[in-house]
């Protein structure tokens, strides 16, 4: 596969990410909140800062994709290992990692203040892991995206 292709390839599993997760996030959260809350009238105050907290977690998500965006085109330019790569991936480790914490701490805040349900609790907990999972990842490729780069930058001035 060449590096056009899989630039092209990169954008367009981006674009479909952009457009379900503001599927997700527009639609799908506000309208099962609310059956939710219809079917649950106890949990009705809950409704609103719920979808607050859940809207604010959408925005490091498209920021993560922006700098997807930003690597894939690095990509098709035959730029792969690059410096500019190395900082995007480390930007998307950061937002993961802000992103997690944001979720956890209002989670646990939500509990004490009684606005979160202990089972939801936990279950929020997966999300938590993940975007930690995430930030890992993120965080090691960037290490291994600037090392990569060093080494092709000093075989660029080999003979």
């Amino acid at each position: 596969m060449s590096q056009k292709s899989l630039s092209r390839w990169l954008k367009g599993i981006i674009a479909g990410m952009v457009i379900c997760g503001a599927i997700v996030y527009l639609y799908f959260i506000p309208v099962w909140g609310k059956e939710f809350t219809e079917i649950n009238e106890e949990y009705m105050s809950w409704y609103l800062p719920w979808l607050i907290v859940l809207l604010i977690s959408a925005i490091p998500c498209y920021w993560v994709l922006y700098f997807g965006w930003k690597i894939s085109t690095e990509i098709g330019k035959d730029n792969s290992f690059s410096i500019e790569n190395a900082l995007y991936l480390k930007n998307i480790a950061i937002l993961a990692a802000l992103d997690s914490v944001y979720f956890f701490v209002v989670n646990l805040v939500f509990m004490v203040i009684g606005i979160n349900h202990p089972g939801m609790f936990l279950i929020s907990l997966i999300a938590v892991f993940v975007g930690i999972a995430i930030t890992v990842a993120a965080a090691a490729l960037s290490h291994l995206v600037r090392k990569a780069a060093e080494i092709q930058k000093e075989n660029e001035f080999t003979i």
